[in-house]
């Protein structure tokens, strides 16, 4: 071969290497690409309010979320949010992969930790009223939230204007200690059997202080959502209801409308027990999602992290009271593990 033929051939060599090159790059961004792209993320959220109204007032986390994940590089054609007929429900999802994100409590989480993994846990505004002792809520005053923020929250067995509930509210307030009698022969309105502060803290407290759980009781009924609850306090349908503290400011204006109570919420409602301190409400997402890679993991918790920080994001977390996202990690819910773990075996 000659001088200039060898010459002519690198140089076809070189432009096959080039060309080959370019394409195998191209290829490789259009894959990148591809990767970025979700047809469709699903969010899945517990009934703790009203089924309805959580529909609408997440309605704009759609398109706050689309534009939060493309600021991280992400282009989401659609999120679908729905609202589980129950925690269980909302936990079962997860797991299977039927959801792909959860705003789902402490206690659903750890039920349901082998199908699911904590990303965020909320942040909410203190109350001014956060004692331990029952009696030091009832001032017949507003609880107020104050600027500092709290990562817990706890659980409070409220007594409502029913002949019972008045009755026990009066030991309470007086300074007497109730007895088994006292809550075993008042009606229960309970959640779902994973919600911390409409199942599990309640257990828990009256284990600590009866010996006993909320599987001894022996009238109960199960409350679909806290304000579905909450009417059934006002109109005497139930005695007891545990809920989050504290539940009354969320219906304090319902109490007097829609519930059609003659006495605002603060006169005739009173605490009766408090639970140990809970830690607050998680975003959770599946394992079993094939959208949940490592990196798109990190830009969702920094998606809902800055989210939570516009005024229209605030707007939509409010439905759940949280004010704030933080990165969370499995053993910040040892706490709740303990729990359940004691709730199984005072169960046997």
């Amino acid at each position: 071969m000659s001088k200039n033929a060898k010459t002519l051939a690198g140089i076809v060599i070189v432009i096959v290497i080039a060309v080959a090159a370019y394409f195998g790059f191209a290829q490789t961004g259009s894959k990148s690409a591809s990767e970025k792209t979700i047809k469709d993320l699903k969010v899945y959220f517990v009934p703790s309010k009203q089924p309805d109204q959580i529909v609408t007032m997440t309605k704009p986390l759609k398109g706050l979320l689309i534009k939060q994940l493309k600021k991280e590089g992400y282009d989401v054609k659609n999120v679908d949010i729905k609202v589980g007929t129950s925690y269980e429900a909302a936990g079962e999802a997860l797991a299977s992969g039927t959801a792909d994100i959860g705003f789902i409590p402490g206690g659903t989480y750890v039920m349901y930790q082998d199908g699911a993994q904590v990303l965020l846990t909320a942040t909410r505004s203190d109350l001014n009223k956060n004692f331990s002792e029952a009696n030091k809520w009832n001032d017949g005053k507003a609880t107020k939230a104050v600027t500092k923020q709290a990562a817990t929250y706890r659980s409070l067995v409220i007594a409502g204007p029913s002949q019972k509930g008045q009755q026990l509210a009066k030991k309470i307030n007086s300074g007497e200690k109730l007895t088994w009698e006292d809550v075993n022969s008042a009606k229960w309105g309970l959640s779902s059997t994973t919600s911390s502060a409409g199942y599990i803290y309640p257990s828990l407290w009256l284990n600590k202080h009866f010996n006993k759980t909320v599987s001894d009781l022996k009238n109960t009924v199960t409350v679909d959502s806290y304000g579905s609850g909450m009417a059934r306090l006002a109109s005497g349908q139930i005695d007891i209801l545990p809920t989050y503290a504290d539940a009354r400011r969320d219906f304090a204006g319902m109490w007097t409308t829609d519930y059609k109570q003659s006495q605002p919420i603060w006169k005739e409602t009173n605490v009766i027990g408090v639970s140990q301190p809970i830690y607050n409400d998680t975003i959770s997402v599946s394992k079993k999602s094939k959208t949940m890679t490592p990196e798109f993991k990190k830009a969702l918790s920094k998606s809902f992290i800055d989210l939570a920080k516009t005024k229209e994001g605030k707007k939509v977390i409010a439905i759940y009271s949280h004010e704030g996202y933080v990165p969370a990690k499995s053993s910040d819910y040892d706490g709740e593990r303990n729990a359940q773990k004691l709730l199984k075996e005072t169960r046997k």
